[in-house]
C-alpha cells in the first residue's frame, strides 16, 4: 500500500506513546500497567469522560446523546508472550531504518495510538458529528477472556452506551476488512466395549469414531454465507486405545469449527451433532462469533467510498464478540508480522493511519441518515 508522503503532525507524539507502551511489559491478564498508562493518558488529555473496568479503559467523546447512533472506536493493548526466537529484546522500543521494534509495536500498538490521537482530534468538534464517539483500549484481546471485551460491551449497554458500530484497530495495511469467520473447538467422544483384539470381540470406539469424522469431512449446511462461503470443520486431535491387543471402548477427538453469519455458532453445533451417529461433541465456548458487515452499512460505504479495497480477514479480533453490531477492522501494520520474534511496525504506516482513520470517520458521516432518532431508523 502507497502511505502518504508527508508524516503526520501527530507522529512524534504516537510514536513516543508507543514506546511507552512497549516497553511496558503487557501479557494478556498481566495488562494492569498499559492499563494505568492509558488511563492517565486520556485524562492528561483532557478526556474528563474517562473510566476503567478492569483493565479496559475507555473514554467518551463531549455532548454524548443516546437519541445519535455512536461509534466505537477500539483496539486492544494486551499482548502475546514473546517467542523464544527473538533476535532483539522484545521490550526494547528501538527504532531503526524507519522501523519501530517491539513486543505489541504491530499488533496492535499501532492501532491503539493512532485512533487516541484521531479520536483527541476529533473531541475538538464532536457536537458536529452525527454519531458519539467513544474511545476503548481494550484488555485480554489475544486470549478473549471474560475481562476484556466480553465484560466491557454489556457495562457500555448497562450506561446507555451500546455501540451501533464500530472501527476495530487490528493490522491491515489500512485495508477494510469487512468479516472474518468465527471459532468453535469442539471435543468429541466416542464410545465402544472393550474386548480381545485376537478374538474379535468388542466394540471398536476408534472404528466409531472415524465413521462420524468422515461424517463430518462431508457436512455442509444448508443457507450459505454470502460473504464468509462454507463453513470449515478439520479434525486435528484424535486419541485412542491403551494397548496394542485391546479394542479400545473410548476414542477421543477434537474438531476446529469455523462458522459464518449464516447460523449462529450455537445453531451451528446442533445441525453438528445432529451429522454424526455415534459421537457426542462438546463445544469449549461458542462466544468467538462470525461477523460479516452488510455492503449496504455506511461503514462499507465510507470505506469504499474512500477507494479501499475490502477484504474478509483470515483472523479473528475482538469483532467476533461484537455479535449483532456492524464492525470494520482496519489498522497499520501487517497481520504476517503478529505473533513473530522482532515485532516491528513502519513509522509510516502510523503516519498513514493517523492520516486516513480521520477521512474514513468524517467520510462516514455522509452516510448517517438523517431522520435516525432513537433507533427508530436503521444505519442501513
Amino acid at each position: 500500500m502507497t502511505h502518504t508522503s508527508s508524516s503526520h503532525p501527530r507522529l512524534s507524539e504516537a510514536t513516543a506513546l508507543l514506546r511507552h507502551l512497549i516497553a511496558t511489559p503487557s501479557p494478556s491478564r498481566e495488562e494492569a500497567c498499559t492499563a494505568d498508562i492509558w488511563y492517565q493518558w486520556m485524562l492528561d488529555a483532557g478526556c474528563t469522560d474517562t473510566h476503567r473496568l478492569h483493565n479496559n479503559v475507555w473514554t467518551v467523546a463531549p455532548r454524548f446523546h443516546s437519541g445519535r447512533p455512536t461509534l466505537l472506536l477500539n483496539s486492544h493493548h494486551d499482548t502475546v508472550r514473546p517467542a523464544s526466537s527473538y533476535t532483539r529484546p522484545p521490550y526494547s522500543p528501538d527504532i531503526v531504518d524507519g522501523r519501530l521494534y517491539g513486543l505489541g509495536s504491530n499488533d496492535a500498538g499501532a492501532s491503539c495510538v493512532s485512533l487516541a490521537y484521531t479520536f483527541l482530534d476529533l473531541c475538538s468538534h464532536a457536537s458536529e458529528l452525527p454519531f458519539n464517539l467513544i474511545l476503548a483500549i481494550t484488555a485480554a484481546e489475544e486470549v478473549m477472556a471474560p475481562e476484556g471485551m466480553r465484560a466491557l460491551l454489556p457495562h457500555l449497554t448497562s450506561l446507555g452506551m451500546r455501540p451501533d458500530m464500530v472501527i476495530v484497530g487490528e493490522p491491515t495495511g489500512m485495508l477494510p476488512a469487512i468479516g472474518e469467520r468465527g471459532l468453535v473447538v469442539l471435543d468429541g467422544v466416542a464410545s465402544g466395549i472393550s474386548g480381545h483384539a485376537a478374538r474379535g470381540e468388542g466394540v471398536n470406539a476408534l472404528y466409531r469414531a472415524i465413521d462420524d469424522i468422515n461424517r463430518l469431512r462431508r457436512f455442509t449446511l444448508p443457507r450459505q454465507s454470502r460473504l464468509l462461503g462454507p463453513v470449515s470443520v478439520n479434525v486435528t486431535m484424535i486419541n485412542a486405545g491403551s494397548q496394542h491387543n485391546v479394542v479400545p471402548d473410548r476414542c477421543t477427538y477434537v474438531v476446529d469449527l469455523r462458522t459464518t453469519d449464516a447460523y449462529s455458532n450455537a445453531d451451528t453445533v446442533e445441525l453438528l451433532r445432529a451429522a454424526v451417529a455415534h459421537s457426542t461433541l462438546t463445544p469449549r465456548s461458542t462466544h468467538i462469533q462470525a461477523s460479516a458487515l452488510s455492503t449496504g452499512h455506511p461503514l462499507y460505504k465510507a470505506a469504499v467510498g474512500l477507494g479501499l479495497d475490502p477484504f474478509v480477514s483470515p483472523t479473528t479480533s475482538d469483532m467476533a464478540l461484537m455479535h449483532g453490531i456492524p464492525a470494520l477492522k482496519i489498522g497499520p501494520g501487517q497481520s504476517s508480522r503478529s505473533h513473530t520474534a522482532d515485532e516491528y511496525v513502519l513509522l509510516s504506516e502510523i503516519s498513514h493511519a493517523l492520516h486516513l482513520y480521520p477521512r474514513l470517520i468524517k467520510h462516514l458521516t455522509q452516510y448517517i441518515p438523517d431522520s435516525y432518532h432513537n433507533g427508530k431508523t436503521t444505519l442501513e
